[in-house]
Order: C-alpha cells, then structure tokens, then sequence
C-alpha cells in the first residue's frame, strides 16, 4: 500500500469514528426545499442475467429501435408488471 493510500485510509477511519454532532456543516446550506428532488434518480436494480427465446419478428422490432434492445425488454416488461399490479 502506498503512503497516499494509507494516508486516505487512515483519514477514512478516523472520519467513521468521529460522532455525527462534531462534524462542522457550517459551509453547507440548509435544505429547505425539496420541490425539484428526483425519487428514485439513484435507484438502480439489481440486474440478473437470464437466456430467453422471442419470436424473431419481435426481436427485429426492438434492435431496429437502435442501441439499448435488452433496456427496451425490461421496460416494456416492468411496464406491464406495473399495470398489473395495479
């Protein structure tokens, strides 16, 4: 390990053990509003590999949509779990 690394680990642990009343927040503002915040902007689930078989006509349909085909599947697919779930 090079002296910067054990210098950002050291620093790492010493901010984990420091209680959360003495961190100084002084220079960051106070949030107020929380009108334009995105829900779920961060949400990324977890992707499971899967083989499955489509009839050649519907996959044409989704790669000449362009780049992204397995992203158009899922979508379609969560928008009809979501419809369904009601």
């Amino acid at each position: 390990m090079s002296n910067g690394s054990r210098q950002v680990a050291s620093d790492l642990a010493a901010l984990r053990e420091q209680r959360d009343e003495h961190i100084d927040l002084s220079d960051i503002p106070e949030l107020t509003d929380a009108s334009r915040a995105i829900i779920g902007k961060f949400y990324r689930p977890i992707k499971k590999p899967v083989t499955v078989r489509l009839d050649a006509d519907v996959l044409g349909w989704l790669k000449s949509k362009g780049v992204g085909y397995q992203t158009r599947i899922n979508a379609l697919l969560r928008h009809a779990m979501e419809k369904d779930a009601g």
